[in-house]
């Protein structure tokens, strides 16, 4: 499910007095971060991560819109946070159609 996240909520995304961000807080963080950097809209979270240093959250990203809809270019983002929710770094680790079947992973016979 999508998330839009306007710069009013984003507000609410720091922690309060110094506590590590909460793994929504944590996502939604890493989904404006992705939005700001890409200008591309987050179809959702994927996964998450707490790490030592903060958050590693994976994001799916529609890259391109086609039509029919079930062509659309999907891609999913890996984003690194810390744990006051500011970008530590994030790259693009996949790129698929959306009706692809072949999710996990090409390197399979």
């Amino acid at each position: 499910m999508s998330r839009n996240t306007s710069r009013e909520e984003s507000e609410d995304v720091q922690p309060e007095s110094g506590e590590p961000l909460a793994a929504q807080q944590a996502a939604a963080a890493a989904v404006e971060h992705l939005l700001e950097l890409t200008s591309k809209q987050a179809e959702g979270v994927t996964s998450m991560e707490p790490t030592e240093d903060g958050w590693v959250v994976e994001i799916e990203v529609l890259e391109d819109r086609r039509i029919p809809s079930s062509s659309d270019m999907l891609a999913l983002y890996q984003v690194e946070i810390d744990v006051d929710g500011n970008l530590l770094a994030y790259r693009r680790t996949r790129r698929y159609a959306r009706g692809s079947t072949d999710i996990g992973g090409r390197d399979q016979p």
